[in-house]
């Protein structure tokens, strides 16, 4: 009886010194997100190319507007892999009330089904914003070679003799 009696207090006191540093620990919210008060808002952060052609145009861009009240500047964008590339407007402050795009290009010399997305840093009120395309890329076209001997094609076949 003493070893439960000694076990369940040893468990209730272990409890409560854990709880104690974790109620001492103060977080710090990242002080240029909560007070910034550029506002970055896209019409769509999602875009579904279909069905495109191998090879074919896989570029859209996402338009968006600072609804804030301070110039937006965009410090960062980065694709999810080499296959996605964006192009944003670098080192130029977007005022508010003013638009402007972010450019998304996907290889599509990749065939099959693709959801990619692009990473956004900014100093908007949420510091980081994620945009997503997808689709599906159609497998490269055939081409039909036929091997040549250099010689015309008189439409015989090898079996018949002139």
């Amino acid at each position: 009886m003493k070893k439960i009696i000694f076990t369940i207090s040893a468990l209730l006191i272990t409890t409560v010194f854990v709880n104690a540093q974790d109620a001492g620990k103060i977080e710090v919210a990242n002080p240029a997100a909560s007070t910034s008060l550029a506002e970055m808002n896209f019409e769509t952060d999602v875009h579904d190319f279909g069905t495109i052609d191998y090879a074919g145009n896989g570029t859209y861009e996402f338009k968006f507007k600072n609804t804030g009240k301070e110039p937006l500047i965009i410090s960062n964008a980065k694709g999810s892999c080499g296959c996605t590339v964006p192009t944003y407007p670098k080192d130029v402050p977007i005022k508010p009330g003013e638009s402007n795009v972010i450019k998304v290009t996907y290889d599509t010399k990749r065939a099959g089904n693709f959801t990619k997305t692009v990473t956004i840093t900014s100093n908007s009120k949420t510091p980081e914003k994620v945009i997503t395309i997808k689709g599906v890329v159609q497998p490269a076209p055939i081409e039909e070679t036929f091997p040549t001997n250099g010689k015309k094609d008189d439409g015989a076949t090898p079996f018949e003799k002139h």
